[in-house]
């Protein structure tokens, strides 16, 4: 363990040296840099857009150093370029004929030394290939960013390795035939956004944000997202600050809601070169001051309508030197008043009762393309097999059902543009057999795919490295015996099947958690029982040479989940401890559950939190808003399965507070997902047919 450990400190150390530290590496707003500082007025050409709700820069009819600055101004200790990165920009660009650059580096002679295009279907990655020659280009395809909605796109660069993911989906990765220079000179050199210095192919679109992240992969920092199209990193102030002009080019216009079945009425024409009349009540001549407030019509969640201080803050920044001249909207037309809050969770709402076709193991939430989002349900009963559910009018509709055999979980995951579900089959027989389901097109039903060789299995990850897709099952026990070895199968994309890559020693193996920390991949493993007792430590592994290598072992406590999350740029590692069982004396249930955080000094994960469950066997992490929250499965407390499940609220410093209690009945697993009618939470129960599931009301 120790030289393991030499090991890694000795690859993060030759991480560390590969470039000079010329920067923080905190992330770096790009168009904050090149745009003026607070109280200065913005450049005329660069205008502040609303779009889709959301506000942008247009650099359209900009010159073509308009946004720029040396690059000395953000590497500030020395002239190099970080030789591990990531891009993080949010977009929003109409159907283009040619390739646009969102920002190039160029030095004193006007050569590019790095660039970032986009082009219909494609991004394009101008990399150098060494300190001294000119730059080669790395093409990610079928990446549709110009269909007029907002996309957020992180890009990672980490040796050869060159990772792309667009609004948290599948990550795309393409691999270098030469790394990234550890020292790119940046002496003379500047940045320009939106374009390459002089030269054509400027940016048309709306750019929301640019940021450069030194050191590390900003993945983890943006995903999962409530909203993934427009997951925020950093925002320029401009934007905050300066009020929004409409989208005429985007032809995204704010409308008059109308009751009837006419077309609603345009409040701002395209046509208008001017800023917009504002809109008041009919015969009000000036913005009237209002002694009580007006009945809202939106939005549709508030329980009581805002108290509103007028004269209204203008959206439009206006020219009039008097007051504008009002409106009336036509007869029967609500005027709809636009505001913009920051979402907070109010209370959860018992919105269905699910019967499923036994007790319910474990719920899987995922979405097949064009079809919408399902729910794989793990049951017990073998005869009556276990149910796939499509979210159908509000709620979740059986949609097939599938042959298992006491199934305990389920795992969605994809292949290249292909959906896979991989069930855990727990029944000991023989041969003892998990299986592996392909969504078929044309039938519209998942289909057998592959069968593997499983004992007892309780759990299946599924998790991509470098363009290699992998699949590993914790293996619970063979006949009597937990002590055996759980099995990492890897894609072969010849054969198109999955194959034996390694395997690792567990302990009564319960759960696989996969995440990565900046350019490093993990697994950890949550081991239970090791035939005697519960009392056992769960295992971190490392992806190192090609395979995964002990990280760090944590005492556990019958460890039956880890949950994984992110906040800021701080990384978690929540593990749900079940029951303490020893060689003599009761069982007990009621312990503690721990938080680690991964401290960066060490090299390890520390213990941040403790928490007391019964008998937790599974973490949730999820947002609303900027809130984070946990949520924990308590399933037992040694006489009664009828317990309150407790959703937590991170509070900073003070840690995870608990905010709401939820009963539960022999809770098992808790999922989150969101659909177009909100936020949910649903759990299922090991005792029951009944799951529940959870509206997430918000204010």
């Amino acid at each position: 363990m120790t030289a393991l450990l030499l090991t890694w400190t000795l690859l993060l150390t030759a991480g560390m040296h590969s470039w000079r530290p010329c920067t923080d590496l905190s992330p770096l707003d790009l168009l904050d840099q090149a745009l003026p500082g607070p109280g200065q007025a913005p450049p005329t050409q660069v205008h502040v857009v609303r779009s889709r709700g959301s506000a942008g820069l247009r650099l359209a009819g900009a010159s073509g150093t308009l946004l720029s600055f040396p690059a000395s101004q953000i590497f500030t200790h020395c002239d190099s370029f970080p030789a591990e990165f990531s891009l993080v920009a949010t977009l929003k660009l109409p159907r283009l004929k040619t390739s646009q650059y969102l920002f190039s580096l160029v030095d004193a002679s006007s050569s590019l030394l790095l660039g970032l295009q986009v082009s219909e279907n494609r991004l394009h990655l101008l990399t150098p290939v060494s300190s001294t020659v000119g730059p080669a280009r790395l093409r990610f395809k079928d990446v549709r960013l110009d269909d007029n909605h907002w996309h957020t796109l992180v890009l990672a660069l980490t040796g050869p390795h060159a990772t792309l993911t667009v609004d948290c989906g599948p990550p795309l990765e393409l691999k270098q035939d030469c790394p990234f220079p550890s020292a790119l000179r940046t002496r003379g050199s500047w940045f320009f956004l939106g374009s390459r210095g002089r030269f054509r192919q400027r940016f048309s679109g709306l750019l929301r944000q640019l940021v450069l992240v030194p050191g590390s992969d900003a993945t983890t920092r943006m995903c999962p997202a409530d909203r993934p199209g427009l997951s925020d990193l950093s925002v320029p102030r401009i934007l905050k600050s300066s009020p929004p002009e409409p989208d005429l080019l985007g032809a995204d216009l704010y409308r008059l809601q109308s009751d009837g079945g006419s077309p609603p009425t345009l409040l701002y024409p395209p046509t208008l070169l001017s800023p917009p009349t504002l809109l008041y009540p009919p015969t009000l001549l000036s913005p009237p001051t209002l002694l009580s407030p007006p009945t809202l019509l939106y939005p549709p969640t508030l329980l009581s309508p805002p108290t509103l201080l007028y004269p209204p803050t203008l959206l439009y920044p206006p020219t009039l030197l008097s007051p504008p001249t009002l409106l009336s909207p036509p007869a029967g037309t609500p005027l709809v008043l636009l505001m913009f809050y920051q979402e907070r969770l109010d209370y959860l709402e018992d919105y269905q009762d699910l019967y499923t076709r036994s007790e319910t193991f474990d719920v899987e939430v995922f979405s097949v393309p064009s079809e919408g989002v399902f729910m794989a349900a793990a049951n017990r009963d073998s005869r009556s097999g276990s149910g796939i559910y499509q979210w159908r009018d509000g709620s979740f509709q059986l949609f097939q059902t599938i042959s298992t055999q006491e199934a305990r979980a389920w795992k969605h995951f994809t292949v290249q543009d292909q959906v896979f579900l991989v069930v855990a089959n727990f029944m000991e027989a023989e041969p003892e057999l998990s299986v592996i389901y392909r969504w078929s097109r044309r039938r519209r039903r998942f289909l057998r795919f592959q069968t593997l060789e499983t004992h007892a299995a309780l759990d299946w990850e599924a998790f991509h490295i470098h363009n290699h897709t992998f699949l590993v099952v914790a293996n619970h026990r063979r006949d009597s015996n937990h002590n055996i070895h759980s099995v990492i199968y890897r894609w072969n994309p010849e054969s198109k099947m999955f194959e034996v890559n390694q395997t690792l020693s567990t302990s009564g193996a319960y759960d696989w958690e996969f995440f990565s920390a900046g350019p490093f991949h993990f697994l950890a493993v949550a081991n239970t029982f090791d035939g005697q007792t519960t009392v056992v430590s769960s295992t971190v592994y490392v992806w190192l040479d090609g395979g995964f290598q002990t990280f760090q072992n944590i005492p556990t406590v019958g460890a039956t989940d880890w949950e994984m999350f992110q906040i800021e740029d701080r990384v978690f590692l929540a593990v749900a401890n079940s029951q303490k069982v020893l060689d003599r004396g009761p069982s007990l249930y009621s312990i503690n559950s721990t938080i680690y955080e991964l401290n960066t000094l060490t090299r390890t994960f520390i213990r941040f939190q403790d928490i007391l469950t019964h008998s937790a066997v599974d973490w949730e992490f999820f947002t609303v808003g900027e809130e984070k929250f946990l949520v924990v499965a308590n399933s037992h407390d040694g006489s009664s399965y009828s317990l309150n499940s407790v959703v937590y609220r991170w509070k900073g410093y003070e840690g995870f507070v608990a905010v709401h209690s939820l009963p539960t009945f022999g809770c098992r697993d808790w999922e989150h997902f969101s659909t177009a009618e909100g936020s949910f939470l649903i759990y299922s129960s090991a005792t029951s047919r009944l799951s529940k599931v959870f509206r997430l009301h918000t204010y």
